[in-house]
């Protein structure tokens, strides 16, 4: 690791430790983050992306491991979808438990994605807890598919910006799946 990645690794933990909002680089587009467990952090993303909190943001974890701590029954199936994922996946589980409740949909469940390597993964692992993410734009605008594109707002408003610009983050959000305990599967976004 560089000693860049490194800095803003210590610089967002810090900032993530101490209640704040990121903006950084995740595994599919640029998203804004905060500790996944901090009611008060997840309400200042709400209130950055002047999101309705009936529309819950997706979770992003390191590994099988961390996605077992924190919902309460995984599938089985889960885990071959992510096996054999070709692209980002992040699947809708039924009853998560230890994030912060502002953060699960009202129908009890929970937007989580295993994230394998980047930033995000090594960010996720030094924080041991999960990250929210949620596209680096205004509710009702479009995701911007590259650093450039993020709204000054965005910029402005979140507690920390991440730093490495020209880490090549996706441009396409990932694909959505939905289990539901009782077996069912639902593709909401290939």
């Amino acid at each position: 690791m560089n000693t860049a990645f490194q800095k803003e690794l210590v610089n967002s933990l810090e900032t993530l430790k101490q209640g704040g909002t990121l903006l950084y680089p995740t595994d599919t587009v640029w998203g804004i983050g905060c500790d996944a467990t901090n009611f008060d952090a997840i309400n200042k993303i709400y209130e950055l992306k002047r999101r309705s909190e009936s529309k819950s943001m997706i979770c992003l974890v390191s590994d099988f491991k961390m996605l077992n701590q924190y919902v309460e029954d995984v599938p089985e199936v889960a885990y071959d979808i992510l096996k054999y994922a070709v692209k980002p996946t992040t699947i809708i589980y039924d009853r998560p438990i230890r994030v912060a409740e502002n953060l699960v949909a009202a129908d009890d469940t929970l937007a989580i994605r295993v994230v394998r390597e980047g930033f995000a993964h090594q960010l996720i692992k030094k924080l041991r807890k999960p990250l929210v993410s949620t596209s680096a734009n205004i509710s009702g605008e479009s995701t911007p598919k590259s650093f450039k594109e993020i709204n000054e707002e965005i910029l402005k408003g979140v507690d920390y910006v991440v730093n490495l610009p020209n880490v090549k983050s996706g441009t396409k959000p990932s694909a959505i799946i939905k289990l539901s305990n009782d077996g069912k599967v639902q593709v909401i976004r290939k």
